[in-house]
């Protein structure tokens, strides 16, 4: 799952390719794709979650050894 912050910076830079074009249709399609994401992020909670799920320690390997 993606998470908000990642959504929302997608749909800023959609948001900028689409003032930088001169593509009517193109900078349309770019606005209505950033719209798409915004509505994907509104949902999700304001803090995006880590790439690791929780139960990961740093740097404990197999049999509680410390990694190398």
């Amino acid at each position: 799952m993606l998470g908000k912050t990642y959504l929302t910076k997608q749909a800023s830079l959609l948001l900028q390719f689409a003032r930088t074009t001169s593509d009517s249709d193109l900078s349309a399609k770019l606005i209505s794709k950033a719209a798409d994401l915004k509505s994907q992020a509104d949902p999700l909670p304001d803090k995006d979650q880590g790439s690791r799920a929780p139960d990961v320690a740093l740097g404990i390997g197999p049999e509680g050894q410390t990694g190398s």
